[in-house]
């Protein structure tokens, strides 16, 4: 007979399976300060369909993060969300760059290499040069406006 490995079944951390009274025992805090949190949009957990709340690994160690920056640090709850808005957009920007990287990787490796580059003379003038090549010798006092394409 064939063993069923349990480790497919595990949730990950995003998965909402804590109802608010455990997560509130997980985060060491009472059930009521997970409700006010909710309110205030700190920690917003999933929700089943009778609107009952189920909360993630993940949202209980928010809950933790929004309990130590308020009682260690002293950050008002405004502040911590705040805090929390700042991070989520730093996350937001880092994958972005993520795929800006690999649009820019997948375009060098389709092409063998960057045929044009972007570069400042010593005078300040900036042109389109081929890799290795050195900045013109002329004094231009041209004004380059880049302005990015839209799609």
């Amino acid at each position: 007979m064939a063993r069923l490995d349990i480790s497919a079944f595990a949730p990950d951390d995003d998965t909402p399976v804590f109802v608010i009274s455990v997560a509130a025992e997980l985060a060491g805090m009472h059930a009521q300060t997970l409700r006010q949190y909710d309110r205030l949009g700190l920690v917003t957990p999933s929700r089943t369909k009778g609107g009952g709340r189920r909360y993630s690994a993940r949202d209980v160690a928010l809950l933790r993060e929004v309990q130590r920056l308020s009682q260690e640090e002293g950050v008002s709850l405004s502040g911590i969300a705040r805090i929390l808005e700042l991070e989520h957009q730093v996350d937001a920007l880092r994958a972005r760059l993520g795929e800006l990287t690999a649009e820019v990787e997948a375009l060098r490796s389709a092409s063998g290499h960057a045929t044009r580059v972007f570069s400042v003379s010593p005078g300040g003038d900036v042109y389109a040069a081929r890799l290795g090549e050195r900045p013109r010798t002329s004094r231009s006092q041209a004004l380059v406006v880049w302005s990015p394409a839209r799609r």
